[in-house]
């Protein structure tokens, strides 16, 4: 039996962290250190960061202490030394209330910074993460690639959601009634009701969101252990991969397992695989790119996208695509099942945190309910899931979900209705002023003219409750909630209005043509009349913000390049 599956581990390397003793450096942290109990033959063992974003603002993070305990006791048992450190605990129903909802993204980075500040400042040798909501993973996911240290993330699940007038209710059915009540369309006291029941334990958004779809291609890109998600949030089957996880980072210090070594073109490819297979999240698409830079892996994830919408089959309808719940893909198997659904379409050979190939736990896997993941030859859509459409209005790309495309308009052409805010947006429409055949602009709302990516998804939703959400397009530099699945919407489009591109010389009555097959959207007006519209633009005044978002609107980069702090290009080049 190996090491590995013991759990025990055998010194095979020197470690970053043991400096050596008589210098300063070993002299002042012994001198900390002992104070904290610590002998000195803990200080000999692997140093291992327990990355924690326990928060009491959201119920997403309100059981990440306890699996830190779990987490950290489990290292300890492995022979290795845990020290919990705390970041940013960002959640989108929460943190999204103030600057126009600016600080959601911005939170992403700022807590790939937050952990490299902790964890490369005290020079430890590895580190667990506790994956929760939409901004932790890619946060943390990012900070591994960067510093290049054996990492593992553990998947720390999705809430219980509950049962209204004996229908399902989750937070999506609260977040689309909203939309409703602010287009008179639903009593304010059944939104209440809905709410009380919508979230009944801790964990992430239930539903195919950014969330849960982020944990999933976490186990895709191989940097989680393989099973682990989707999982219920403290469930008996969450907690035996928390045991499982400590002892394995212990034996990946000793490997010396880095993340750029899992990290390849290949792991890439199989997390773009899953999400258009079940119709995930499209902000996973900016998530993945920034975690390509980070790791400086040279993957161009829109193209890689592009290049994969056609031949990946929808085999799933997760909500909010569809009827099945997040509980059926777990019962049916998570992340393995897929793979095993699209044998021939992803790369078995791709490494992951276990020390084995993807294949191999692919192999082992089952698909335990063939009516919750379609075989590949029996999609559930002759249309890919995710496009991404360019063109005169946005050279650089922008993202339709299409789910199930049901009932969705496959092209559509109209006058333009340019509004500098949603908030200005929903006025209009709650004032009966936006019509039928209309393409709504909505821009000012990327990541410098946020700044940090307005949200875009109030809009969507009231829009839906007017019953104009099938009649109505939408193009927008903002973002839009991984639960958002309703009408025609470009979301993220590139470049962004505050940077000069396309979308911020649109004026009123401009016809606008989104054409889904061609994978197009266009600005229909006269060359000479946009270069005259151009040399008028004026960008946005700096000095707008003050703080983090401040200094975010300065150095971010663009959408293409993962809307990244780091100086990176395209794919990772620096």
């Amino acid at each position: 039996m190996s090491s590995s599956e013991t759990g025990k581990a055998a010194p095979r390397r020197p470690l970053r962290s043991n400096f050596e003793p008589g210098t300063s450096r070993w002299a002042v942290r012994r001198a900390q250190w002992r104070a904290l109990g610590l002998t000195d033959a803990d200080m000999e063992k692997p140093k291992i960061a327990v990355v924690n974003t326990s928060s009491e603002l959201s119920s997403c993070f309100s059981h990440l202490d306890g699996v830190a305990a779990a987490v950290k006791q489990s290292i300890r048992e492995a022979g290795g030394l845990p020290f919990e450190v705390r970041t940013a605990a960002p959640s989108d129903f929460i943190t999204s209330a103030g600057a126009r909802g600016g600080y959601i993204l911005p939170s992403r980075d700022l807590i790939a910074n937050d952990i490299e500040v902790a964890v490369e400042g005290a020079l430890l040798d590895g580190m667990i993460c506790l994956a929760s909501c939409d901004k932790t993973t890619p946060g943390q996911l990012m900070a591994a690639a960067r510093l290049d240290l054996p990492t593992l993330v553990v998947v720390c699940g999705y809430q219980r959601s509950g049962h209204h007038r004996q229908q399902h209710v989750d937070i999506e059915e609260v977040f689309l009634a909203a939309g409703h009540v602010a287009a008179g369309r639903m009593d304010p006291a059944e939104l209440t009701a809905m709410s009380e029941q919508a979230v009944r334990g801790p964990g992430v958004c239930a539903g195919i969101g950014t969330a849960n779809s982020m944990h999933m291609v976490c186990e895709a890109l191989g940097m989680a252990l393989p099973g682990s998600a989707p999982v219920a949030a403290n469930s008996p089957r969450m907690m035996a991969t928390v045991e499982q996880a400590g002892a394995r980072i212990v034996q990946m210090v000793w490997d010396d397992l880095r993340p750029r070594a899992i990290l390849t073109p290949e792991a890439f490819a199989n997390a773009a695989r899953v999400v258009l297979a079940l119709g995930g999240s499209i902000n996973t698409i900016k998530h993945l790119q920034a975690i390509a830079n980070e790791a400086q892996a040279g993957v161009d994830v829109y193209r890689l996208f592009e290049r994969l919408a056609d031949s990946t089959p929808l085999i799933a309808a997760i909500r909010p695509n569809g009827d099945h719940s997040i509980e059926d893909l777990e019962r049916a198997g998570g992340t393995l099942a897929v793979f095993k659904r699209l044998a021939g379409l992803y790369h078995p050979g791709a490494p992951t945190v276990s020390g084995r190939p993807l294949g191999e736990a692919v192999d082992r896997a089952q698909v335990r309910d063939e009516a919750i993941l379609r075989p590949a030859d029996q999609p559930l859509s002759a249309r890919p899931s995710i496009v991404i459409l360019r063109g005169s209005l946005a050279p650089e790309g922008g993202i339709v979900k299409l789910g199930l495309a049901t009932g969705k308009a496959m092209r559509f052409e109209g006058p333009a209705r340019v509004f500098e805010s949603q908030e200005d947006a929903i006025a209009a429409l709650q004032r009966g002023e936006i019509e039928r055949g209309t393409v709504v602009v909505m821009r000012g709302l990327g990541v410098r003219g946020g700044p940090g990516m307005g949200m875009a998804s109030r809009f969507v939703f009231v829009l839906d409750g007017a019953g104009l959400g099938e009649h109505v397009a939408v193009v927008t530099d903002g973002q839009l909630s991984g639960l958002v699945n309703k009408g025609l919407v470009v979301g993220e489009v590139s470049p962004e209005a505050a940077a000069g591109g396309p979308l911020g010389l649109v004026q009123d009555g401009d016809p606008i043509a989104i054409d889904i097959d061609a994978r197009t959207v266009d600005l229909k007006v006269a060359d000479p009349e946009l270069a005259r519209r151009r040399a008028a633009f004026a960008p946005p005044p700096a000095g707008r913000v003050r703080g983090w978002l401040s200094v975010y609107e300065q150095v971010v980069r663009p959408l293409p390049e993962g809307a990244v702090i780091t100086h990176t290009g395209p794919g990772g080049a620096r």
